[in-house]
């Protein structure tokens, strides 16, 4: 049988495992589906345990025995997981307390505040390369300090979700330096390490993990782990790293210029330069090996938006997106705010909210959509600005698109009427695992280290008809944001 590489992926509400041959053609593949946890509004959480590694063996143990699979084959394995994620361990590895999640958990609202006023926002955005936000793990560390002083105390060791996977299959305590570069206030971004004084600081006694590049292997299947997992005592496995920059890898997303939109519930946006300065509306981070480094930016809505809009009528939300590409671009002078969740880049605003304008008895559901998807593209527009503004070329990006609103016509299509860019579209997009699955097969040799598996089938255009129009919205979205917020504090 052929020689093999697992790629294994930690998302928010899946798992998932694949089997790569050194052609880039999926053996076999195995997902398992898991929820989150939400104990208080604000917070967000996942057992560690249960999910991350009992799903994750009993995954691995499942494609292990699949009839195309030979553990005589496997050379090694790559992870990710959504992060930066925070988890701290006793001093054999097992989770003190459930693990809290990147972003979209925001219980350390305070502590971001505090860190931001002491160390100086302007100071840390020059070290660490990214604002203090939800999305940083040294405030949550403070948050744990403060408020589970008894967790605290017993805390050995600390993980994201990829780390955690390494770890339980090799013993290893280790961070990918892309991973670190999200712990703000932690990682120094031009020195590529832990900072003298911010990190030991924050992590209060506790041993930092050691840091190595997402393709560098991190140690060996133990002979504990292979009796779980099914995977041969021995295998090498990679460093990890977070699950939408291995996605960005898997579509050739990885070179200077290179730029992945990703569509799902909610969208996000990674560009690699490594040259470009920081700005307070992106977080810049490092890559995943020394020379790559990213600008990323995350809107709180996208697909979620689609799917509010639609429940409002009752009508599949795939229905009403067909009936919305019948609407005429700019939906008949109907503008709508996209902050029903408040919002990530590059606002940084959590106290933003939607706002529909126009609104009058001839527009319809499908009026609605067109204009909840215009909004979309508005907010990725904003964001490609925030690109644009601190990289020296920036007519140079190159824009991949992946995800599930990919997939479609229409929003991909709205993005590049709104945004004027281009957008490549893969035959296929797996997904991490299949990039985790790469940097595996790069690692151990199978296949060259310029290797892309990625075909484009198709690429978007911008419509040049419709560059006026939408300019013309794009400033009036734009400027209702700037009305409507201090009416929304009022509210």
């Amino acid at each position: 049988m052929a020689e093999l590489v697992i790629g294994l992926d930690i998302g928010t509400s899946s798992t998932k495992a694949v089997a790569v041959d050194g052609a880039g053609a999926v053996v076999a593949a195995v997902t398992g589906r898991h929820g989150i946890r939400q104990p208080r509004p604000g917070w967000f959480e996942q057992d560690a345990q249960a999910i991350w590694w009992k799903q994750s063996r009993q995954l691995l143990a499942e494609i292990m025995t699949d009839e195309l699979v030979s553990r005589s084959g496997i050379r090694a394995v790559g992870v990710s997981g959504m992060g930066p994620c925070l988890v701290v361990c006793d001093s054999n590895g097992t989770a003190l307390r459930p693990a809290i999640l990147y972003g979209i958990d925001m219980r350390a609202t305070a502590e971001v505040e505090e860190l931001t006023r002491q160390l100086g926002a302007a100071a840390i955005l020059d070290v660490a390369g990214s604002a203090l936000s939800s999305q940083a793990v040294g405030p949550k560390l403070l948050w744990l300090q403060r408020h589970e002083p008894e967790i605290w105390a017993r805390t050995a060791r600390w993980f994201s979700a990829s780390s955690f996977l390494v770890h339980r299959l090799t013993g290893e305590y280790l961070l990918d330096h892309h991973t670190a570069s999200q712990c703000d206030p932690m990682y120094d971004i031009r020195a590529q390490d832990w900072t003298a004084d911010w990190a030991a600081a924050l992590s209060s006694g506790v041993a930092l993990p050691r840091l190595a590049w997402s393709g560098e292997i991190a140690g060996t299947v133990t002979a504990q782990a292979a009796s779980s997992t099914g995977l041969p005592a021995g295998t090498p496995v990679l460093a990890g790293t977070v699950d939408a920059w291995a996605e960005a890898h898997s579509v050739g997303v990885r070179h200077d210029g290179d730029l992945m939109v990703m569509y799902g519930s909610t969208l996000f946006l990674i560009g690699v330069d490594p040259t470009a300065h920081a700005h307070p509306g992106l977080w810049r981070t490092a890559g995943l090996s020394p020379q790559a480094g990213t600008l990323a930016a995350g809107m709180a809505t996208s697909g979620l938006l689609a799917d509010w809009v639609a429940g409002l009528t009752g009508k599949p939300v795939g229905d009403l997106i067909q009936e919305a590409g019948a609407v005429p671009p700019g939906a008949e002078s109907l503008v709508l705010l996209p902050y029903l969740a408040g919002e990530r880049s590059p606002l940084f605003d959590p106290g933003a909210r939607g706002v529909v304008l126009g609104l009058t008895l001839a527009h319809t559901p499908a009026h609605l959509m067109r204009a909840a998807l215009e909004a979309v593209a508005m907010g990725v527009r904003h964001n490609l600005e925030a690109f644009d503004s601190v990289r020296a070329d920036a007519s140079g990006w190159r824009a991949v698109a992946v995800g599930g609103g990919a997939a479609g016509s229409l929003w991909p299509q709205l993005v590049s009427d709104v945004s004027g860019r281009a957008q490549d579209i893969p035959e296929q997009a797996i997904g991490a695992s299949y990039g985790d699955a790469l940097l595996a097969a790069t690692a151990v040799g199978m296949v060259p280290p310029d290797t892309d598996w990625t075909t484009i089938s198709r690429t978007v255009q911008p419509r040049p008809e419709l560059a006026e129009l939408y300019d013309r919205r794009y400033g009036l979205y734009r400027d209702l944001f700037a009305a409507t917020r201090p009416l929304n504090d009022r509210l």
